[in-house]
C-alpha cells in the first residue's frame, strides 16, 4: 500500500511541473507630471495582451478632470479615486477611444489612471498604441 501511495504522490508532482507557469501581467506606473503653470498633459504609450499602464496624478476635491485617449481602438480607461486601485475596488469612471471623461473630482489625493484593452483582443495578444491627455482645472 505505500508503495501505491508513493507512486500516486510522483505521479502529481509530475503533472504539476507539466503545467506551464504563466508571467505575471505586465503593469507600468507612470506619473503624470504637468509643466509650469500648465493644467493640461498630453502622453504616448503603447502596451499589448492583458499588460496595463497607471498613469498616477494628484488632484483637489471639486476640480474638474478631463481624460481623453485616441489611437488603438482597443484602448480604454478606467479612473480610480484615492486610495482605490485596480482590482480593489470599483472605478470613479471609465472611457475609451471616441468616449472622453469629464467630471468633477470627489476627493483631494492620488488619482489613477488605468489604461487596458478588453479580455478579447487581450488573449489574441493584440498591439495597443495610444495616446492620452488629460487636463485639471
Amino acid at each position: 500500500m505505500e508503495e501505491k501511495r508513493r507512486y500516486v504522490v510522483m505521479a502529481l508532482l509530475f503533472a504539476c511541473a507539466a503545467i506551464p507557469a504563466h508571467a505575471a501581467d505586465k503593469v507600468t506606473v507612470v506619473p503624470v507630471q504637468f509643466k509650469a503653470g500648465a493644467s493640461n498633459a498630453t502622453l504616448k504609450g503603447n502596451f499589448s495582451g492583458y499588460d496595463s499602464v497607471q498613469y498616477t496624478l494628484s488632484a483637489r476635491q471639486g476640480q474638474q478632470m478631463t481624460v481623453n485617449i485616441t489611437g488603438s481602438s482597443n484602448a480604454n480607461f478606467n479612473i480610480f479615486p484615492p486610495g482605490v486601485s485596480p482590482g480593489s475596488g470599483t472605478a470613479l469612471a471609465n472611457g475609451s477611444v471616441g468616449s472622453a471623461w469629464n467630471g468633477a473630482l470627489p476627493e483631494t489625493g492620488k488619482y489613477i489612471v488605468q489604461v487596458f484593452q478588453m479580455r478579447a483582443s487581450a488573449r489574441r495578444g493584440e498591439k495597443v498604441p495610444y495616446t492620452i491627455s488629460f487636463e485639471i482645472k
